[in-house]
């Protein structure tokens, strides 16, 4: 007649510590298998010290299955948890500080291309683009990175549904972060949410320089840096130590948005930064019910203003209530197969065909 182990914890369950319970009321029985004949089994006792005293215990055990019919032999071996190997803290890493002196302006290693994309003007949808394109970029097949370089106000953690902090081996090097096909770093991943970053400008361009040369981004086709709005020391470091491929300009159609892109594209001009094109933002609402088209912002003032500058006009994207509520929800609407999503994918391929990403 063989054994069952029901039957071996039923015997076990009758070999008690001095506390009055059970090996199985303590559960300390581990590794319990049957061989034919043979039982073997583990005590785990909960320390060292414990487990140096139980000896008898473990004996009893022992002879107590061993005398159970259908068992020849029954092996208990006697273990303890040990003390918890103290690990090493990690080495700190601290962002921000004054930037280190450069020689010349410098690229990433294995990253080919650097797209800035910027607006003289805040709350033109300038983060949801940088997005928005950077996944659809990588779902056109390209290697795809994406900095976040708006310090004061970083959304890509939220867009982009990531709230870890970076790895750091030795305090120096930074290992990026990973979601919809792009690789990731944020001055956010730094801060705990809802902390304001209270800096002075060397801080804002030390900590840019960090992000830029000491993140290991990998071998990237193009990395899009998601600038803050206005033209202050974020790009003027980006656009003076960094080797960029150039700028996208995104703004609104609306009057008082086109002064300050225009503010903008005059300061990517003044640093010898090539403005590769426009990208119209909020061009028209199109109404869920009837499917009426509405120029809240007007009409026709971002191209306008790409063909004054003799620059491509990149596309013109809606205002859509699915691309806020993507956004927010930490998955961009471009990783779907939406119309939205497909329109960011045109302007991804022409990109892509212009050689530019």
């Amino acid at each position: 007649m063989s054994i069952t182990k029901a039957e071996i914890e039923a015997a076990l369950d009758r070999v008690l510590l001095p506390d009055g319970r059970s090996l199985i009321a303590h559960d300390l029985i581990r590794a319990l298998a049957i061989d034919g004949s043979t039982v073997r089994f583990v005590i785990e006792a909960p320390s060292p010290e414990v487990a140096r005293q139980m000896g008898p215990l473990r004996d009893a055990a022992e002879k107590t299955v061993s005398q159970l019919p259908g068992v020849q032999s029954a092996s208990v071996a006697l273990t303890a948890h040990g003390p918890a190997e103290a690990k090493p803290a990690a080495p700190s890493l601290k962002i921000g500080g004054h930037p280190k002196p450069q020689a010349g302006p410098t690229k990433p290693s294995g990253v080919q291309r650097i797209l800035a994309i910027g607006s003289g003007k805040g709350g033109v949808g300038k983060s949801t683009v940088s997005s928005n394109l950077a996944v659809a970029l990588a779902k056109a097949g390209r290697k795809v990175g994406l900095l976040d370089a708006d310090i004061y106000g970083p959304s890509q953690p939220r867009m982009m549904g990531v709230n870890k902090r970076p790895a750091s081996p030795d305090g120096k090097t930074i290992i990026p972060l990973h979601a919809h096909g792009v690789t990731l770093m944020s001055i956010g991943f730094m801060m705990e949410e809802g902390k304001a970053v209270v800096w002075r400008g060397p801080m804002l361009m030390g900590a840019l320089q960090q992000m830029l040369g000491q993140v290991e981004w990998g071998e990237l086709d193009v990395l899009l840096v998601d600038l803050p709005p206005g033209t202050g020391d974020v790009q003027l470091t980006l656009c003076t130590k960094s080797e960029l491929t150039g700028a996208i300009v995104v703004s609104t159609p609306q009057d008082v948005a086109l002064i300050d892109a225009r503010k903008a594209l005059d300061m990517f001009a003044t640093l010898k930064t090539p403005v590769l094109g426009l990208i119209e933002n909020m061009s028209m609402f199109v109404c869920p019910d009837c499917g009426s088209e509405h120029q809240i912002f007007g009409q026709g003032g971002v191209a306008a203003e790409a063909d004054k500058l003799g620059v491509p006009l990149l596309g013109t994207l809606p205002i859509d209530l699915e691309t806020r509520l993507a956004g927010d929800g930490g998955t961009p609407i471009a990783v779907g197969e939406s119309a939205m999503a497909q329109a960011y994918g045109r302007i991804a391929d022409g990109l892509i065909k212009g050689g530019m990403a």
